[in-house]
C-alpha cells in the first residue's frame, strides 16, 4: 500500500513506531552506468529528497546500468508498464510521442544556460503529452556539437557527404538541411561507429568527451553554430503516482523540479570541461566558429526550426513563442 500515512498514523496512535521496513520503496530505472555524472549529481539527490521530504515514508531505489532493462529508448515504457515507478530517458528517442516537448530542442528556441528555467516557467504547456505517466522532471541539455574523426568541420560545405550520427529526428532534419547524411544511433554505439568509420562524425553534447570516451576516437570538435539540444525527462508510473497522498505528490514534484535544475547544471559543467579537455589534448582541435563562420549554419537552422514548428502544428508555435520570450 503506497498511501501509508494513514497506516503510519494508526501505528503512532497505538504507540508503535513506523520502522524503515514499512516504508514503500519505489524503483528508479536508469540506463546509464553507475559512474555517470547524472547518478551522483541528479538521481541520488532526487531519491534523498523524496525520502527526506516524506520523512522516510517513501524510498527511491536506483537501478543503474539498465538493471531493469537495457536501452535508453525503452525506458519510457518501463514507467508506463510499471516495471519501474520512475524512469529516466530522452523524449527524442520516442519522438512521435513527444513532438511538443521536442520543440524545446530546436535551434534558437531555448538559451543553453537558462533553458531549464524557461521550460519550468511554461511546464503546463507540455503536460498534455504525459497522460500515460506523470511528468516529474524535464530539462534541456548542453548544446549538441560535432565530434568528427578525420575531417574538420568548419563550413556547411564540409558536411556534404558526411555520415553524421544524430540524437533525434529533429537533429537529423537539421543535419540533412546542412547537407550531411543523418544516421540514427544509440549513444552506446557511437564510439565503435566513429572508430571504425561507420559514421564520419557524431552530433552530441560535450559530455561525450569523457562520459562516452569520444575524446579517444575523434580528432575534431566543432562548436559555435545554432544547434539542437537533447532534453531529458523523469517520468513516473501513473498508478504509482495516483497512490501517493497529496503531501507525497508535492514532495515528488518539488524533488523533480530540483532534479531538472541539477541535471542541466551538471550537463553544462561537464560539457564545458569535456570540450576544454579535448582541446588541451595533443593532436586534437576544438574549432570555435566565429559569428561570421556560424552565420550560414544559423540561417539554415532558423529555417529548419520554423518548418518543424509549422509541421507539428497544434500548440507548437505557442510553445516556441513562450520559450523564446525574454
Amino acid at each position: 500500500m503506497r498511501k501509508i500515512t494513514v497506516l503510519a498514523g494508526a501505528l503512532i496512535g497505538l504507540g508503535v513506531a513506523l520502522s524503515s521496513a514499512q516504508a514503500e520503496t519505489l524503483k528508479f530505472a536508469n540506463f546509464m552506468a553507475p559512474t555517470h555524472p547524472y547518478v551522483e549529481s541528479t538521481f541520488a539527490p532526487f531519491a534523498k529528497a523524496v525520502e527526506d521530504g516524506t520523512k522516510g515514508e517513501i524510498k527511491v531505489q536506483l537501478y543503474n546500468g539498465g538493471e531493469l532493462g537495457a536501452g535508453p529508448a525503452e525506458q519510457y515504457s518501463r514507467a508506463v508498464d510499471g516495471v519501474a515507478e520512475f524512469s529516466i530517458s530522452l523524449p527524442g528517442y520516442t519522438a512521435s510521442t513527444f513532438p511538443l516537448t521536442l520543440v524545446a530542442e530546436l535551434p534558437g528556441v531555448v538559451e543553453e544556460k537558462t533553458g531549464t528555467e524557461t521550460i519550468w516557467k511554461n511546464i503546463d504547456l507540455f503536460q498534455p503529452e504525459y497522460k500515460r505517466v506523470k511528468l516529474v522532471g524535464l530539462w534541456s541539455s548542453a548544446e549538441n556539437v560535432f565530434y568528427s574523426a578525420k575531417k574538420p568541420i568548419r563550413t556547411v560545405e564540409d558536411l556534404k557527404g558526411m555520415k553524421i550520427r544524430v540524437p533525434s529526428r529533429n537533429s537529423g532534419t537539421l543535419v540533412e538541411a546542412w547537407g550531411g547524411t543523418p544516421v540514427s544511433m544509440p549513444v552506446s554505439e557511437v564510439y565503435n561507429a566513429l572508430q571504425t568509420g561507420v559514421i564520419d562524425a557524431a552530433m552530441i553534447d560535450g559530455t561525450a568527451t569523457k562520459a562516452f570516451r569520444l575524446g579517444e576516437v575523434a580528432n575534431y570538435v566543432t562548436v559555435g553554430m545554432k544547434t539542437t539540444n537533447s532534453p531529458f525527462f523523469i517520468v513516473m508510473n501513473r498508478d504509482a503516482w495516483s497512490d501517493l497522498t497529496d503531501e507525497q505528490k508535492a514532495v515528488v514534484e518539488d524533488a523533480g523540479k530540483q532534479a531538472s535544475l541539477n541535471g542541466q547544471a551538471m550537463q553544462l559543467r561537464v560539457a564545458a570541461d569535456g570540450i576544454d579537455t579535448f582541446g588541451a589534448t595533443a593532436g586534437k582541435e576544438v574549432i570555435r566558429l566565429t559569428a561570421e563562420q556560424a552565420a550560414p549554419f544559423d540561417a539554415i537552422a532558423d529555417q529548419v526550426t520554423a518548418r518543424i514548428v509549422a509541421e507539428i502544428g497544434g500548440d507548437a508555435a505557442k510553445i516556441a513563442e513562450a520559450l523564446q520570450a525574454k
